[in-house]
């Protein structure tokens, strides 16, 4: 069984209230219009999953933007995977992947298509006040998908056949944290409610 360590949950935010009037707030302020909307009846969608499978999962990313090999991290060496940790560490400085550039376990994505993540008051807003969008976070997971075996339609969709990992597959850790972040980022755009970290 997984330990869980990051939760996310999308139109199941009532208890955020106000936290989510305050990212409202510090949106406006950057010129970004977006609000929480009432709970509606649209798709909600919540995961969870250890910390450490964010950074694998960052790790794939970040390979496959560098037209390099993706060895699953299950079966690569401690030695590869600190050179690939400074590579993630790199590429997070540039300040561009709404993967990359956000709060392990705090803070939002907002369905609202912006080029960059933002980073806003870290009193205001959680996660250090870094908000990402939720198209973009999209556009970033289906990019990366073939990298880890995932196969995904011209539409930007993935068939409900491949959500079932068999434990043995070599991506197992990738995928269930590649699946969990797409289900969530569907979800918060087909709804207008913010992805949350928590």
């Amino acid at each position: 069984m997984r330990g869980m360590g990051l939760a996310l949950s999308v139109g199941e935010n009532d208890h955020f209230s106000e936290d989510l009037a305050a990212l409202s707030g510090a949106l406006a302020a950057v010129g970004v219009e977006w609000r929480e909307p009432a709970r509606s009846a649209g798709p909600s969608a919540s995961a969870g999953f250890p910390y450490g499978y964010l950074h694998h999962l960052r790790r794939a990313y970040v390979l496959h933007l560098y037209d390099r090999p993706v060895p699953p991290a299950g079966g690569t060496a401690r030695e590869q995977l600190d050179r690939d940790a400074e590579l993630v560490r790199d590429e997070t400085t540039m300040l561009s992947s709404h993967l990359l550039c956000h709060s392990d376990c705090a803070g939002f994505y907002v369905p609202v298509d912006f080029a960059e993540p933002l980073f806003l008051d870290e009193q205001a807003v959680a996660g250090g006040g870094m908000v990402g969008s939720a198209q973009r976070l999209l556009a970033e997971l289906v990019a990366c998908a073939p990298a880890i075996g995932i196969a995904v339609a011209a539409d930007g969709t993935v068939g409900p056949e491949q959500d079932a990992i068999p434990a043995d597959d070599p991506y197992e850790v990738e995928k269930f944290t590649w699946y969990g972040l797409y289900r969530a980022c569907r979800a918060s755009i087909a709804t207008g409610h913010a992805l949350v970290f928590c």
